[in-house]
């Protein structure tokens, strides 16, 4: 969520779907990617970026997951789904079994399942910003108000951030050590997460500027961002996609 999105009315010839999608009356994940989209589109406060950055790094998990399980040995052989080779027989880099491939496939779906609802919790922060801003300028409490509302949206993208630096990691490792078939899935898992671990910092950061918060949440967020941008690296020579 940024906080600096306004909420005006609409206007004629606006550009956003002729029946938006308002969130809220059941969890995020129970939308469909077509009703997803057209809120994302539409004139309204949320889903914003926090939503977007958080539904990112859920997509990122999935393909964590998927490659994870074409990773790990079938039952009673050496054979790998879809690689063609067997385990430890060196045909090709990366075609043995991914060590730890089924917990890691368990831990990106729990994590998919988490991080979606910080789509949920992100909208919530923002409702509770603009209710803030929203209070008369006389109002002694509006200040605080104001500051407790955005420390508050603040949680919400470092835990994003947080989130995405473990998908990337892990894609990582699954790209490097899992089924070569899949690398490609792997990798971009791995750039997904981290761009959305980049938003999610940046998120934080206006945050931090509008409230004049304590800076320890963005530097929380910050160091995510660099874990997630050194599993990038980790997939190339030069820091830079081919």
């Amino acid at each position: 969520m940024g906080a600096s999105r306004s909420t005006p009315g609409l206007s004629p010839g606006s550009s956003e779907s002729s029946h938006p999608v308002h969130l809220g009356d059941r969890p995020f994940r129970e939308y469909a990617l077509g009703e997803y989209l057209d809120a994302v589109a539409a004139r309204q406060p949320a889903p914003s970026g926090g939503g977007v950055a958080a539904v990112t790094v859920a997509s990122a998990a999935a393909l964590v997951a998927m490659v994870a399980r074409y990773s790990a040995a079938l039952p009673g052989s050496g054979a790998l789904p879809g690689s063609g080779a067997q385990a430890g027989s060196g045909a090709l880099p990366g075609s043995g079994a991914l060590p730890g491939a089924a917990e890691l496939a368990a831990e990106a779906d729990a994590l998919r399942v988490q991080v979606l609802a910080e789509a949920d919790a992100d909208a919530a922060a923002y409702a509770e910003v603009l209710a803030a801003y929203r209070l008369p300028r006389d109002d002694p409490a509006r200040a605080d108000r104001i500051r407790a509302a955005l420390a508050g949206a603040a949680e919400v993208p470092v835990r994003i951030a947080a989130a995405g630096a473990w998908v990337a990691t892990s894609g990582a490792r699954a790209a490097l050590g899992g089924n070569p078939n899949l690398v490609g899935d792997a990798m971009t898992a791995v750039l997904l997460a981290e761009a959305a671990t980049h938003a999610a910092t940046e998120l934080v950061r206006i945050n931090t500027r509008l409230g004049e918060l304590d800076a320890s949440p963005l530097a929380t967020a910050r160091a995510h961002r660099a874990t997630a941008a050194a599993a990038c690296r980790a997939l190339t020579t030069d820091g830079e996609s081919d």
